[in-house]
């Protein structure tokens, strides 16, 4: 470890990390804190993106590739106490490994292009969990592209960079994209816009999805405004077939990732 253990939760390095739990300072700083092995090894595996470690003793112990990873990158490592830890950590029970990391997204003119045949847009995404969830689910998916629109949550929030479980450091990322804006730019780079909502004239069974395609997912509480969906080429709902009221936004979104990847990929 570069030191000695950091034990001081006041102390100016571990005082600096902790600020980036707050968006002013993130924003400021165009830093962020990615959390637990899984984060922290996609993170290593982007040259550049992490430039410190904390690691408490068991932690390195147990992840002992990982630090070695970060190591050999030259990024410095840093022993820290379970107190100083449970100050970085945003979890109730941290797993010891928390890396500050450089700000990944990029453009929209270079995160969608005319290659892009799959790409998930979150408009007035409030909740950091589902967000994450939806990130990871297009990763999954084999999406182009994730823009989290102006009126969404930053995707660096802590609970996002959890619930994405690495992928936001797999895929090119947007943020703080004006929805009219992109669905101009989605439609100019050839891909077809289809707002996911339950008020929808068409189902997912009814559409085509074999081209290129972009989805629109919405409000977890009140879905996509009126102005949005007027943007959209189709809206499109989710069949509920059993007795079900709905589903809720990450599912939905899980859904429709899926049907246009199993359709793009010729059944």
């Amino acid at each position: 470890m570069a030191g000695s253990e950091l034990t001081n939760i006041k102390s100016p390095r571990v005082k600096a990390a902790k600020r980036l739990t707050k968006r002013a300072f993130r924003d400021r700083d165009r830093a962020f804190l990615a959390e637990g092995p899984q984060a922290v090894r996609e993170a290593l595996a982007l040259p550049g993106v992490a430039v410190e470690l904390f690691t408490t003793a068991e932690a390195e112990s147990r992840h002992a590739d990982i630090v070695t990873a970060a190591r050999l990158a030259g990024v410095p490592v840093f022993g820290a106490s379970g107190e100083v830890m449970a100050e970085l950590a945003q979890t109730v029970t941290p797993q010891g490994l928390l890396a500050v990391c450089r700000f990944v997204h990029v453009p929209l003119a270079e995160a969608v292009t005319e290659d892009a045949g799959l790409v998930a847009v979150l408009a007035h995404v409030r909740d950091p969990g589902n967000a994450g969830t939806v990130l990871r689910t297009a990763d999954a998916a084999g999406a182009d592209a994730v823009v989290f629109t102006d009126a969404s949550v930053d995707p660096y929030n802590g609970k996002c960079v959890r619930a994405s479980a690495g992928s936001l450091f797999h895929l090119p990322v947007v943020t703080s994209a004006p929805v009219a804006e992109t669905v101009r730019h989605l439609k100019d780079k050839g891909l077809r816009v289809l707002a996911a909502d339950g008020a929808g004239g068409k189902t997912l069974d009814d559409v085509d999805l074999a081209g290129p395609t972009a989805w629109i997912f919405g409000n977890e509480a009140w879905g996509l405004p009126e102005e949005i969906l007027a943007l959209a080429d189709e809206v499109v709902r989710v069949p509920i077939y059993g007795r079900a009221e709905s589903l809720n936004l990450a599912t939905a979104a899980a859904v429709c990732l899926y049907a246009s990847a199993r359709e793009r990929r010729g059944r």
